[in-house]
């Protein structure tokens, strides 16, 4: 945990301390770690080969997942989106040998059928599947430790609590855990780094239910996409860099930059109360930015 200021949480006197998941591994970053532990584990439970899942060609989520596989002994195989192009995360990806299938986009669309599995399970026996961004109730389990973690962490700030809990959320598996976690203690505030209709509200529904918890309570939605997953503006380019240069603490523009612009617009436009405190989860992701540096760049010097 890491508490954070400038100017604009100085003049609305809210405090802000970031929990730093990009620190936890330089491979397998953020929230991954939580999320591939009970995927991991169950590999290994199974005596399974390895694992295959699915992801773009900057995803945060199969770059952790090759890191772990290579680190653990474990095979992976990854079902990319689109057609098969070169960029930093997909050079990692075959550095840590993992077995690539570009499925297109109609292919990657038919993820969510019922029997989509069922040719990987036949090519690749024996492998552990992983949903989409790891999103499982197992996965979002462990991310529900995270709180206890944020708690343990609050002496070392001097605080003795806090107001509000913020996250991204991009398949809603590490809000779900959180909202499992805080069991209503405290307000969340989800902030969607993907339009609406891609489908974070049912999943978060489908996995609090499976634990019983009350649909839509303990938490809200805002959206925070700007119009787009990966979509990006001038105003989150200054947004990302100025905040860097104030604290020193590194963004990436598709989740924690998004997620820290919705903070402010909530800070500045008094709906969070001068006095407040507030802890902010930083989900890592980090290695994704390298394909979009000079684009981030270029969009800041925007006038």
């Amino acid at each position: 945990m890491q508490a954070v200021s400038c100017g604009w949480l100085q003049r609305a006197g809210v405090e802000l301390a970031l929990l730093r998941l990009d620190l936890i591994d330089p491979l397998i970053s953020g929230n991954k770690w939580y999320k591939l532990a009970p995927h991991l584990a169950e590999a290994r439970r199974r005596g399974a080969p390895g694992l295959i899942s699915l992801g773009g060609a900057h995803s945060n989520h199969l770059h952790a997942l090759a890191a772990a596989g290579a680190r653990f002994g474990l095979a992976t195989v990854g079902l990319l989106r689109g057609h098969e192009q070169k960029t930093p995360t997909v050079a990692d990806l075959h550095r840590f040998g993992m077995q690539l299938h570009w499925l297109g986009y109609a292919g990657y669309r038919d993820r969510h059928r019922d029997d989509f599995w069922n040719p990987w399970r036949a090519l690749y026996p024996g492998f552990v599947p992983v949903a989409e961004g790891g999103l499982s109730l197992a996965a979002a389990q462990s991310c529900a430790t995270l709180v206890g973690e944020i708690e343990r962490a609050l002496p070392g700030l001097g605080w003795t609590g806090y107001d509000q809990l913020w996250a991204a959320a991009g398949s809603g598996t590490t809000l779900a855990g959180l909202v499992m976690g805080e069991g209503g203690r405290h307000p969340l505030v989800g902030a969607l780094a993907v339009p609406a209709d891609h489908g974070v509200a049912p999943a978060l529904l489908r996995l609090l239910g499976e634990v019983g918890r009350p649909a839509e309570e303990g938490y809200r939605l805002l959206d925070a996409s700007r119009g787009g997953f990966a979509r990006l503006d001038a105003e989150l380019a200054r947004f990302i860099l100025d905040f860097e240069q104030a604290t020193g603490v590194p963004l990436e523009p598709l989740y924690t930059g998004k997620l820290l612009l919705a903070l402010q617009e909530a800070v500045l436009s008094g709906e969070i109360a001068r006095g407040s405190r507030v802890v902010a989860v930083h989900s890592g992701g980090l290695q994704g930015r390298r394909a979009l540096a000079s684009r981030l760049a270029e969009l800041a010097s925007q006038s």
